[in-house]
């Protein structure tokens, strides 16, 4: 099978800032520290497993962002993913999902040959949900939303089955191949990283991570071992018009960041006894919590 999975870097919301956002109304990515989108890890689990269960696939991941997301390619190499590419370019900043949707697409449709995409339900920067079905509404394909596990996949007669979690309960369904999956964090854990994939994959880099004092050791290096070059990708390479990218392709816009913590009102220590928890039962009836 030939398996694309879509992955981001994502700030890690559990550090929002006052500098989180630009004064044009985008996160600052930059000034936020950054972690692989937890559901997209989900989403490449399953990937793995497939790969696992037909012997000569392989995986693809793509990831749209700074230079730096391809860190997020390292990370999928390191579990078990084949290759990567990286699309980066300034005209792509500021992108809604409607913009990253188009330009994942324009990704895919370089890539080609695939049966299945795999992503995360959504990312954490947005909690959306939206880049997976606009995806294949792109695509014109089939997509199972809410995935909890890739049950079956029949290569010849092109159909797979997928347990979904959903309001109310789980269902099994059955879609024809090529498709778009989006997986929930409720699915498996993603595998840790493989000792010895992370030595083989450590110094592989996108171009516009190397820097011109270095260009030629890793030009050499990498002539040497071509695995370690991440594919680079900028907005022509995908054939991407440029009204649809970046903030000229996103009808909306961010107005703001914030990090927002729960904290109780009081809070109290009980004991198991008896009479602590009459006690409790006696306090919600009469504040009308319970009954």
């Amino acid at each position: 099978m030939k398996i694309v999975v879509l992955a981001k870097q994502v700030p890690d919301t559990r550090n929002v800032g006052p500098d989180a956002m630009t004064p044009e109304g985008t996160v600052n990515r930059a000034a936020l520290p950054a972690v692989f989108n937890p559901e997209d890890l989900n989403a490449l689990e399953q990937a793995l497993r497939l790969k696992e269960q037909f012997p000569g696939s392989t995986i693809s991941v793509v990831t749209m962002g700074l230079p730096k997301s391809a860190e997020v390619i390292r990370e999928a190499l390191y579990r078990g993913a084949d290759n990567g590419y990286v699309v980066t370019d300034r005209c792509l900043g500021g992108a809604d999902t409607l913009a990253t949707s188009y330009t994942l697409s324009q990704a895919i449709r370089k890539i080609g040959d695939f049966d299945i995409i795999l992503g995360g339900r959504q990312a954490i920067d947005g909690d959306t949900a939206q880049v997976g079905p606009q995806i294949a509404e792109k695509l014109g394909l089939t997509q199972v939303t809410y995935a909890e596990e890739i049950l079956s996949v029949g290569p010849e007669n092109k159909k797979i089955v997928i347990k979904r979690h959903i309001d109310g309960g789980v269902e099994t369904v059955e879609a024809p191949l090529p498709l778009v999956v989006t997986v929930n964090g409720s699915a498996a854990p993603c595998r840790p990283r493989n000792a010895k994939r992370v030595m083989k994959y450590k110094n592989a880099t996108v171009a516009a991570e190397r820097s011109a004092e270095n260009a030629d050791k890793y030009a050499a290096l990498i002539e040497k071992k071509p695995f370690l070059n991440i594919t680079q990708w900028g907005a022509a390479d995908i054939d991407a018009d440029l009204n649809q990218v970046g903030k000229a392709g996103s009808p909306t816009n961010v107005k703001a960041v914030q990090n927002i913590v729960f904290k109780a009102k009081d809070s109290r220590t009980m004991t198991a006894s008896d009479a602590d928890v009459e006690g409790l039962i006696i306090e919600l009836l009469n504040e009308k919590i319970i009954g």
